[in-house]
């Protein structure tokens, strides 16, 4: 069920690069490609990055809020 979720945020996240991409296309020069694909990966690694240490940030808080009063 959680994988489906996740696929599900993939789908989202590529059909949102494409419209950039296709919109960035269009436009004259390189470079603004090249910044967009930048901020995309970017923001992939960063997306990947929260979901792995969510689950280990989530465990520490509940064993805090467990171990107050």
């Amino acid at each position: 069920m959680e994988q489906n979720k996740t696929d599900g945020e993939v789908n989202k996240m590529k059909k949102a690069l494409r419209k950039m991409y296709r919109g960035l296309k269009s436009r004259k020069g390189q470079s603004l490609v090249e910044y967009a694909l930048i901020l995309a990966l970017i923001a992939v690694v960063a997306i990947l990055v929260l979901k792995g240490l969510g689950g280990k940030v989530n465990n520490t808080l509940s064993s805090v809020n467990s171990a107050l009063p």
